[in-house]
């Protein structure tokens, strides 16, 4: 069965999975990633999400070489281009990827708009689907981080700004649809109001962390959601792979896996999956037991139980195996019974998303 698709806004169906591409470039090689793109769209899986900043880890040699590779594969298989939907993000301010406009120090219009060209040239396309921003311009808590402090508020782009400049490309033709990623309740509700009274294209959708140890969305950003028909666009289904359980084995999962190959470069990614911490390795023990007692891929039960939250339009996963891309596809097939949610609750209630 293909995967189903969802209807995101007018004129914009995506699959309820989504590929997502951090790897290629940096574990799958061109090749590998162009087999993997072969075998999602086969399948019905016409919604990939990128990054200008990927591949993962981050470093001035692979910069854009996720983009390109998607570029390279529309071109050489001659894909349609109506046929697939291309999401990419947008880098905020960062101190560490100097070689991405200096930081970037913001994201202020000229940033948002080279960002965009330089998207669109790697891509070998005239538009991209769905243009995000993949973390605020402001200071807010994330990847593992619990409390806001108001002291490290300095300054920050105005949303008018970033607005304009996004409407500008959407009025160039050159981008369809804006959305947020790493988004608070606030900052969403912000940009809504904003477009509202600004007439800059409204906000679609929202790309934030959510699985069985993740589950902050829904305290507050989904009650926005829900209300400004917002949809949110899950990453991290599998939480970097834990809920698939390979890291339990005595040895402490493959070498080649993502973090064990890259243990002490990737800090976004350790910093909120975190196995020394007794919370979070016992919780995704207990959901992976779940899975095996119903004889079901831990995997793709994380997966499912994503799908089946109410709000949630696409999961965007990432694979580096063909295998693993084969039990995201299963997903789509798996019903969540009540018995398994109900055992689902009981793990959640003792130990509420250990990864904010």
């Amino acid at each position: 069965m293909a995967v189903p698709l969802f209807n995101l806004a007018p004129g914009l169906n995506v699959s309820r999975l989504s590929l997502g591409t951090m790897t290629f470039g940096e574990q799958n090689s061109l090749q590998q990633s162009f087999r993997l793109l072969d075998e999602a769209y086969g399948a019905g899986v016409n919604f990939i999400d990128t990054a200008e900043m990927y591949p993962v880890p981050q470093r001035r040699a692979t910069q854009g070489r996720s983009e390109k590779y998607i570029g390279r594969w529309l071109k050489e298989r001659k894909v349609p281009r109506d046929r697939v939907v291309l999401a990419t993000k947008i880098t905020g301010p960062s101190g560490e990827m100097t070689w991405i406009r200096g930081g970037p120090v913001c994201l202020d219009a000229k940033n948002i708009l080279e960002a965009i060209d330089s998207s669109l040239s790697r891509m070998q396309t005239d538009y991209i689907d769905l243009q995000q921003i993949h973390w605020p311009d402001r200071y807010v808590p994330m990847f593992g981080e619990i409390e806001y402090d108001p002291d490290r508020q300095l300054t920050s782009v105005p949303i008018e700004e970033q607005l304009d400049a996004l409407g500008r490309a959407v009025d160039a033709g050159k981008v369809r649809y804006i959305g947020l990623s790493n988004e608070t309740p606030y900052g969403l509700m912000k940009f809504i109001e904003i477009a509202k009274y600004g007439q800059f294209p409204r906000i679609v959708s929202v790309q934030n962390s959510y699985n069985l140890l993740c589950r902050t969305f829904d305290s507050g950003l989904a009650e926005c959601c829900h209300h400004e028909g917002i949809r949110l666009l899950a990453y991290s289904p599998t939480a970097m792979g834990i809920l698939s359980g390979k890291y339990f084995s005595p040895d402490g999962g493959p070498k080649g896996a993502r973090m064990n190959r890259y243990r002490g470069r990737y800090s976004e990614g350790e910093s909120r999956y975190n196995l020394s911490k007794v919370t979070v390795k016992s919780a995704a023990q207990e959901y992976v037991d779940i899975a095996l007692k119903y004889n079901l891929r831990p995997a793709s039960l994380a997966i499912a139980f994503v799908l089946a939250r109410p709000l949630v339009a696409s999961a965007v996963f990432g694979v580096t195996e063909e295998s693993q891309l084969r039990e995201a596809l299963e997903a789509c097939d798996l019903h969540v019974t009540p018995e398994i949610a109900a055992e689902i609750d009981v793990v959640h209630a003792k130990n509420p998303s250990p990864c904010p």
